[in-house]
């Protein structure tokens, strides 16, 4: 192939990877609004301002807040890293098309099971409660939710095993994971994006198995009515889920990596370090969940202290790597500080507090405390929504901006910061409150035993309706970027 006709077919390829990029980005910016509000509702509920509402509705709308914010920051992010990847290697956009398509069947489905037909067992969905629902929602939601889950897994295996097809097409495995680095080689050079996407995939695809045999398990009680091991079922969702979201904010990692660099210029190259310490993650990363099963005494206890050990050296490699790689980038150093940069960097303090947060919950005599508190979602909605969800609205503006060539309003963009800073962790410190006082999560309504619980929640409203605004004006200057990129 000429060098003429390899170039054509570099522009062929980044042309149909942003239109991917573009319409995907399009249907986040209908999702996120929706997903988020039925977030703010369900605080909401909570403050006692709605005394009448449902609690059905509230579990109904907890399940498809919690499913559907994972699904689709993981969807955006693979979105996302796909897009950063093709500078690299060469995706298929049509395997991207039909996992696009096969998403959007998954999530009507789940729409369907907890809109429609109030499903409500949390996206945990733990056995053996989604068909024993004391007639609250009809079996063929459970159905639904289950089928939903299973297309969402089809897609997303098929979208992941095309990504490690494309990295092996130009790098070994040897290479991809950078072992070479760790025998003292330096060539070929491994891209960080590449190291992070590939240790991603591969845990994608053991998280996925486990869902596979879930929902093959699910069926056979089903239609046979033979009960399967209930501990067996929770091990099998909660790895499933603690990778899926683990991946998540890898993928958001992986864009502060590629993208990082373009504002600070300066390189952030792949070293020993850097490979031993995302190998590490490979491997730990399969043992971290169960430090969610601390309280299913009959559980092994050598996992229990398995967990412990996993959950405390994963957040090393990982998170203590790249925050201090991050922050020597930008030291001493002239960074073009836009929205979408500042985004992508405050979303790795994001992921820090939250980790830390997740490390001392991991803790099995702090865990004893805090499992079934505030202290949970507290840690979580730390380094997704204020870890790795900034990463991914970071890219998006830096994708709108670097193809709609329209400038920054820095003005803007700082009071944008502010008011999602601001109303973030305001919202998030009101969780760790409850965490410390011991107010039980997954309450709909608060019983005056747990009247903290009220009061707690009631001040969230406030700083998430500061929140929402900000996150209205990040909206309002994105969209306009995004739709000139057409």
């Amino acid at each position: 192939m000429t060098e003429v006709a390899i170039k054509a077919e570099a522009i062929e390829v980044e042309a149909k990877v942003k239109k991917l990029t573009l319409i995907w980005t399009g249907l986040t910016f209908v999702l996120f609004p929706i997903l988020g509000l039925l977030g703010f509702l369900m605080r909401f509920v909570q403050s006692n301002i709605f005394p009448a509402f449902p609690p059905e509705w509230f579990y109904s709308i907890l399940t498809l807040h919690g499913v559907g914010m994972v699904g689709l920051w993981y969807v955006e992010g693979m979105t996302a890293v796909i897009y950063l990847l093709s500078k690299y290697v060469k995706p298929n956009t049509a395997v991207s098309w039909f996992s696009f398509a096969l998403t959007l069947v998954g999530v009507a489905l789940i729409i369907i099971s907890t809109i429609g037909g109030k499903f409500g067992a949390g996206w945990y969905f733990l056995y053996p409660l989604p068909y024993k629902s004391a007639e609250i929602w009809s079996n063929w939601a459970t159905d639904f939710y289950l089928i939903g889950l299973g297309i969402l897994g089809i897609a997303w295996t098929v979208w992941v095993i095309d990504v490690l097809r494309a990295i092996a097409q130009r790098y070994s495995l040897n290479q991809a994971l950078a072992w070479h680095y760790l025998a003292g080689k330096v060539e070929p050079e491994t891209p960080p994006i590449i190291l992070i996407v590939t240790v991603s995939c591969i845990a994608a695809i053991t998280g996925f198995l486990a869902a596979v045999a879930l929902l093959l398990l699910f069926l056979f009680d089903r239609v046979s009515g033979t009960p399967a091991d209930p501990l067996l079922m929770k091990n099998l969702v909660f790895y499933f889920g603690h990778v899926l979201v683990n991946i998540t904010m890898y993928l958001g990692v992986a864009i502060l990596y590629e993208v990082l660099p373009q504002y600070t210029q300066r390189p952030w190259k792949t070293n020993k370090l850097v490979a031993f310490a995302w190998n590490t993650v490979l491997f730990l990363v399969l043992f971290a969940y169960f430090h969610h099963l601390y309280m299913d005494f009959v559980q092994p206890k050598a996992f229990q202290i398995i967990g412990q050990f996993a959950s405390y050296f994963i957040s090393v490699p990982a998170a203590v790597v790249t925050i201090f790689s991050a922050l020597a980038m930008i030291y001493r150093t002239k960074v073009n500080w836009t929205l979408g940069s500042s985004l992508v960097f405050l979303g790795t303090m994001g992921w820090a507090v939250g980790g830390v947060a997740a490390v001392i919950d991991s803790s099995i005599a702090v865990n004893f405390r805090f499992h079934n508190t505030l202290w949970v979602p507290a840690h979580f909605h730390t380094y997704f929504l204020m870890g790795v969800v900034l990463m991914i609205l970071g890219f998006i503006y830096h994708f709108s901006q670097e193809h709609s060539k329209i400038p920054d309003n820095s003005k803007l963009a700082r009071l944008t910061l502010w008011l999602i800073l601001i109303g973030g962790y305001g919202f998030l410190s009101m969780f760790y409150t409850g965490g410390a006082l011991f107010v039980p999560r997954r309450y709909a309504l608060y019983p005056s035993t747990f009247s903290a619980g009220v009061t707690i929640a009631q001040i969230s409203t406030v700083f998430v309706s500061i929140l929402t605004i900000g996150l209205l004006l990040y909206l309002i200057q994105t969209i306009r970027r995004w739709a000139r990129s057409f």
